[in-house]
């Protein structure tokens, strides 16, 4: 009977997630349908990826996102074991015990695998997302719908296509980071995760594959896609959307705008404030899965009964926590996604016109 109370709340937590990306994009479209009969020229949104030097965007792509990576990282390692815990623990205290425990280097365990895989995942997303998007964007205005809505749909797609491209490296880089992040966790509750430990990203990906073979490397790959495809698609649609919102607010009460330049501080203001906007929405609607995905990837993580992983962690979350359970993590996830979404869509901007041909 729990068995199949537990199969349940997982198919009303994902069929809720399908239900809340339809509705956004619903939402989106409306308001795009909308906007189509006010002309507002975005200043960063006329760079397109055939545009662009690859060799460059590429290079300096992975150096300014692994900087970005390396800023944000403590607040992912914070996530991860929130997620993990028996218990609900507070933030502050969580990192107050990593550091008198561990050192300032526990906020950073698995970082340097998390590094290496990122530059290649984030070589795959940045080309998926940049070619869908152009190619999508030109075929939809060509198909006579109005360019608002084209931007609308061809964000969303590029958004979804990207993340299921990168996940390909993105999932064995997240298993293999994950069980590093909490490693050594002492005076926060932690429940029993392995009787191996690792030395390091190098050993733990060999101790999988000797152990669970390349599918160890894949664990939690179908609720990866579940979780980032969806909440790529309504990052991106929701950005795109919130983006033309502000910008033509801006220009309704200012009457300026049309003279600013693509690196202007109210065009950085803007995107900031946008992406703020649609973190927002992406986390709350993708967090019980994310949630799932991590303990299914690190928990009982050498042999086991890969097939009730899913049902046993929301058995677990539910009885250790209730449905809250499944949004424990959501403070350092927020603040995570809303920190990380800020800088990366305003490097990225900035990325994009630094390497147009």
């Amino acid at each position: 009977m729990n068995l199949l109370l537990s199969t349940q709340r997982t198919t009303d937590l994902t069929a809720a997630v399908y239900s809340a990306t339809r509705e956004v994009s619903r939402m989106s479209l409306r308001v795009a349908e909308d906007d189509s009969r006010i002309q507002i020229h975005l200043p960063a949104d006329n760079i397109h990826w055939e545009m662009l030097d690859k060799s460059k965007f590429f290079f300096l792509g992975a150096g300014l996102f692994s900087g970005v990576s390396a800023m944000l990282y403590p607040v992912v390692v914070l996530k991860t074991r929130q997620q993990v815990l028996l218990k609900d623990t507070p933030c502050f205290k969580m990192a107050s015990s990593i550091l008198r425990h561990e050192g300032f280097r526990g906020l950073y365990r698995g970082f340097g695998t998390s590094l290496m895989g990122t530059i290649p995942a984030r070589a795959l997303y940045m080309g998926a997302l940049e070619m869908t998007k152009s190619n999508l964007s030109y075929t939809a205005v060509k198909l006579g719908l109005s360019e608002v809505k084209a931007a609308a749909i061809a964000n969303t797609a590029a958004g979804l296509s990207a993340a299921m491209v990168a996940q390909l490296v993105w999932t064995p880089v997240d298993v293999v980071s994950q069980r590093l992040m909490i490693q050594g966790g002492k005076g926060a509750n932690m429940r029993s995760l392995s009787s191996v430990m690792y030395n390091g990203g190098f050993d733990a990906f060999s101790k999988i594959i000797q152990k669970d073979g390349v599918r160890g490397l894949y664990k939690g790959f179908g609720i990866s896609i579940l979780t980032y495809a969806p909440s790529n698609a309504v990052w991106w649609g929701s950005y795109s959307m919130a983006h033309r919102w502000i910008w033509g607010g801006v220009l309704s009460h200012t009457g300026v705008g049309g003279g600013l330049t693509s690196d202007s501080a109210a065009v950085v203001a803007v995107q900031g404030l946008s992406a703020t906007i649609a973190s927002g929405f992406s986390a709350l609607v993708t967090m019980p899965l994310d949630t799932i995905k991590t303990r299914v990837q690190v928990l009982d993580g050498e042999g086991g009964n890969r097939r009730a992983f899913v049902t046993q962690s929301v058995r677990d979350l539910v009885k250790e926590g209730g449905l809250s359970g499944c949004y424990r993590g959501l403070g350092p996830r927020w603040a995570s996604m809303s920190i990380s979404a800020t800088t990366m869509i305003t490097t990225y901007e900035s990325l994009k016109r630094m390497c147009t041909n």
